[in-house]
Order: structure tokens, then C-alpha cells, then sequence
């Protein structure tokens, strides 16, 4: 059985993402800042006759990342996929954008990325391969968002981590994407204090051309088909998944 660690499991399409692992017989390594929640998603599955287990994680904290991927690679050998998914985005207008605001997003969308990858590849080049997936947004790759460009520059750099590692790491058997997302049904989108409200994202439903939001199972399932061999011609790549809102809006 392989295994998958996925960051910000938890909630939202972490969770869904799990689910979809799960179901597809992957063993799930929950992780996430949110304990109650991150814990019943492997409770759950492990209810539905899945393989999971619950690590807290906080991937601002470099040494508990390595701790984490230490031990589950001593009970289960080297992972098979990782999954860098656990992000936030607060809206911050330019003029109250502290150092400490923009490092703090930097710290959770993008270099809590490389703080889970770094210490999982070396268990995957033993291994002879892996899978890697990072979590952009379109916000990061196609579209400005205002009073979020801490987020959005984060968001763009998640891109050129997946190039560079995938080049790097290519030889090794182990391949590194990403998923951009559109406007999906989160937590996140959900905020009225930081991003759409319940209300600005059923609207956005009017000029997305499949005429609706993601839900994070639609985003779930790219995320484990690029870790499948059905992508295994496929790495470098950052795969928009917004119900055509990129190519159909004017």
C-alpha cells in the first residue's frame, strides 16, 4: 500500500482530497494545524475501511515537518506522494501590509511547501520514484487579486517551485505539479472578512462557463490522477482547474 501525506487535510479540498486517496487505497497522512478536525478525517476514513492516520502539523515549523516525515516513514517506508495543500489567505490592503503579514503568508503557501518536500524526497529517490503536488490558485498564475497581493505573489511562486523541483528531481523517478484552482466551495471562499462571502461566490456561478463553483472534490480528483501513473509522462506542470473560467472570461 502506498502513502500519501497531505498538508492541511484537515478541511476543505485537503479533506476531499483525503477521501479521494483513500477510496483509490492509498494509506492518508492527515496533517494539519487543526487537530479536532484533522483527526476526524482519518477517523472517518478509517471508518469507511480506508488507511489512515492524524499528525498535527504546523508547516511554519520546520523541525515538527521533519519529525513528521521521519516517523512516517519509519512505520510505513518512504511516501509515495506528497500533497502541499495547507494554505491561507487574509485580505491585507497594501497600506497595513506589514513585513510580518507578507512573511507570514510566504511562510504557509510557499516555504511550508519545501518544509514537507525536502525531507520526503530522500525517501523517495531510495524508493526510485515518487509524486509531488503543490496547491497554486489562479489568483497566482492568471489574475491579480486585490488586497491579497501577498497571497497572490505566494501563490505565483508555488509555480516556479514546481518547475525547479520537477527539472531537479526528474531523474529520480520523481515527478512535481501543481494545481491552480478556481473558485471552489472552502472555507477560505466562503469568508466575507477575506475573500468572496457565500453570496460574491454563488454569483461568480453567472461567468464561469460550466456555471458553477468547484467543489473541492473536483479539484481532489486532478490532485490524485497526478499522482496515478496515469500522469506519468507528466511533470513541471501547474493544471488550472476552474470550470473553464480562465479561457472563457473576457
Amino acid at each position: 500500500m502506498k502513502t500519501v501525506l497531505i498538508t492541511g487535510a484537515g478541511i476543505g479540498i485537503g479533506r476531499a482530497t483525503a477521501h479521494a486517496f483513500a477510496r483509490a487505497g492509498w494509506h492518508v497522512v492527515v496533517t494539519d494545524v487543526l487537530e479536532d478536525e484533522g483527526a476526524a478525517v482519518a477517523e472517518a476514513i478509517a471508518g469507511a475501511g480506508g488507511s489512515a492516520q492524524f499528525h498535527a502539523l504546523d508547516v511554519t515549523d520546520t523541525a515538527a515537518a521533519e519529525a513528521v516525515v521521519a516517523a512516517v516513514e519509519a512505520a510505513h517506508g518512504p511516501l509515495g506522494a506528497v500533497v502541499c495543500n495547507a494554505g491561507i489567505a487574509h485580505r491585507v490592503p497594501l497600506d497595513q501590509l506589514t513585513d510580518a503579514k507578507w512573511d507570514h503568508t510566504f511562510e504557509v503557501d510557499l516555504k511550508g511547501m519545501i518544509r514537507v518536500i525536502r525531507p520526503a524526497v530522500p525517501g523517495m529517490r531510495r524508493a526510485g520514484g515518487g509524486a509531488i503536488v503543490c496547491l497554486s490558485s489562479i489568483m497566482g498564475t492568471n489574475y491579480g487579486w486585490d488586497q491579497h497581493v501577498h497571497y497572490s505573489a505566494a501563490k505565483s511562486g508555488v509555480v516556479g517551485l514546481v518547475r525547479g523541483l520537477a527539472v531537479e528531481l526528474a531523474r529520480d523517478g520523481i515527478r512535481v505539479n501543481g494545481v491552480a484552482p478556481g473558485y471552489v466551495r472552502t472555507a477560505q471562499a466562503l469568508s466575507r472578512e477575506h475573500s468572496l462571502g457565500p453570496e460574491g461566490l454563488e454569483a461568480a456561478a453567472a461567468f464561469i462557463p460550466m456555471g458553477r463553483v468547484g467543489e473541492p472534490e473536483d479539484i481532489a480528483d486532478v490532485i490524485l490522477f497526478l499522482c496515478s501513473d496515469g500522469a506519468r509522462y507528466l511533470t513541471g506542470q501547474t493544471i488550472t482547474v476552474d470550470g473553464g473560467l480562465v479561457v472563457g472570461r473576457y
